[in-house]
């Protein structure tokens, strides 16, 4: 814990206030999972990013039927609806690894574990219940994350737009990025989002926002970039963030174009 308090009071800050600062750097889709078979989400992945020092790591929250926050990608676990389904019943079923399905708590303590490098993408799922309980999803979230006093290290994204107008509204200075791409960056920068997160289709659709989000000084993020040629292509106009499945091989795109 010694190390952590040096650590959280500088090199977090400096992770934190460079975000957009950085130039492709490199997010690992719900960890770094694929080329050693790892659970998506699940704590291994997000070890294995930290423990191959990438930027930043992403992962996703929804909250069970008993308002625990958990980490998982779909609404369903094994085809049990998380929304509807309580903590206890979900972790009746393991990982592929043999892990649990992790909360939120458990997944942001690994993240601040030895971690001088990587950020903490929280991505809040829009809940399919009621906008409002994706809207409490996201507060509970920030709050667990500010009691671990990881909230310097975290960034918060959500296809929901008005889960993150809430959230900026509970926090003025967290680091917010929209999914949906549906937005402008000067539309994001009215509302005090700092980021647009888009499919790199959007982009390619709508160049004109990659300058427009420069000029504005909005972060610029991609997902989810799985392919070489798409890599270089986002590469070359000089994001922010690349999300991807494939952090090994967009690291070996980088060596290249340097």
């Amino acid at each position: 814990m010694k190390n952590f308090r040096v650590w959280s009071s500088a090199v977090l800050l400096v992770v934190f206030s460079s975000c957009t600062a950085q130039k492709n750097a490199i997010v690992a889709h719900r960890g770094a999972w694929k080329k050693n078979n790892l659970p998506e989400n699940s704590l291994a992945s997000l070890r294995h990013a930290i423990d191959l020092k990438l930027p930043g790591s992403e992962f996703d929250v929804w909250r069970t039927a008993d308002d625990s926050l958990v980490i998982n990608h779909d609404a369903h676990y094994n085809k049990l609806l998380i929304e509807e389904t309580k903590y206890a019943d979900l972790i009746a079923f393991k990982l592929s690894n043999g892990e649990k399905l992790p909360t939120l708590h458990e997944y942001i303590s690994e993240g601040k574990r030895n971690n001088k490098h990587t950020l903490l993408v929280c991505e809040i799922k829009p809940s399919e219940i009621s906008k409002e309980r994706g809207q409490k999803t996201a507060l509970m979230s920030v709050e667990v994350i500010k009691k671990l006093k990881a909230d310097k290290n975290t960034c918060y994204i959500s296809f929901d737009y008005e889960i993150l107008k809430a959230i900026r509204k509970a926090d003025p200075k967290t680091s917010l990025q929209y999914l949906e791409g549906n937005k402008s960056p000067k539309e994001v920068k009215a509302d005090k989002i700092n980021g647009v997160d888009y499919h790199y289709s959007v982009f390619k659709k709508h160049p004109e926002w990659i300058q427009e989000a420069k000029d504005n000084k909005i972060i610029l993020n991609a997902w989810t970039v799985n392919e070489a040629s798409d890599m270089d292509w986002i590469i070359e106009h000089k994001f922010n963030y690349i999300t991807t499945n494939e952090p090994e091989l967009l690291s070996e795109r980088l060596k290249i174009k340097k």
